[in-house]
C-alpha cells in the first residue's frame, strides 16, 4: 500500500515567501502592479488577460492610428527650374503636367503656362498669372 502524495501548493502554505523568491522583493504592492485597477493601461502587461476577459477591447479605447488622416508627401519644384526643363516637360500644347509635385515661387516665368500640379505657393500662383499662364490643380491619391 502506497501513500499519498501531496500537492506542492500546500507544501507552502504557511512560509513567508511562498515560492516567490526573497521575501523584501514581493513585500510591497509594486509586485502586484498597484491597487485594484493600477496597471491596466493600454500598454500595460500586468493585468491585461483580466481586463480583456472582464470588459473586451472596449477598455482600452479607440486607435489613434486609425483616425489620422494620410498625407501624401509632395515633391517640390521651383518655376526657375520648370523654365529650366521646359523641353523636356512641355507637352503639345503649352501645358506642364506636375501631378504629385507643389510649385514654389522662386524664380522668375517668361512665358505663358498652363501648369498642372498638385498645389503651388501663393507667389508661384501670382508669378504664373503674372505671366499670362493659369495653373490647374489635380487632385493625388
Amino acid at each position: 500500500m502506497g501513500f499519498k502524495k501531496r500537492r506542492k501548493s500546500s507544501r507552502y502554505r504557511g512560509s513567508q515567501t511562498a515560492k516567490r523568491g526573497a521575501k523584501e522583493r514581493t513585500r510591497h504592492s509594486g509586485n502586484r502592479g498597484g491597487y485594484g485597477m493600477a496597471g491596466t493601461g493600454k500598454k500595460a502587461d500586468q493585468k491585461k488577460t483580466l481586463v480583456l476577459n472582464l470588459y473586451g477591447n472596449d477598455y482600452f479605447g479607440k486607435n489613434k492610428v486609425l483616425r489620422k488622416p494620410v498625407r501624401t508627401k509632395l515633391d517640390s519644384i521651383n518655376l526657375r527650374d520648370i523654365m529650366l526643363r521646359l523641353a523636356s516637360l512641355k507637352g503639345k500644347d503649352s501645358s506642364v503636367n506636375l501631378k504629385g509635385y507643389k510649385i514654389l515661387g522662386e524664380g522668375e516665368l517668361k512665358t505663358k503656362l498652363l501648369i498642372k500640379a498638385s498645389a503651388a505657393s501663393k507667389s508661384a500662383i501670382e508669378k504664373v498669372k503674372k505671366a499670362g499662364g493659369e495653373i490647374i490643380f489635380i487632385k493625388t491619391e
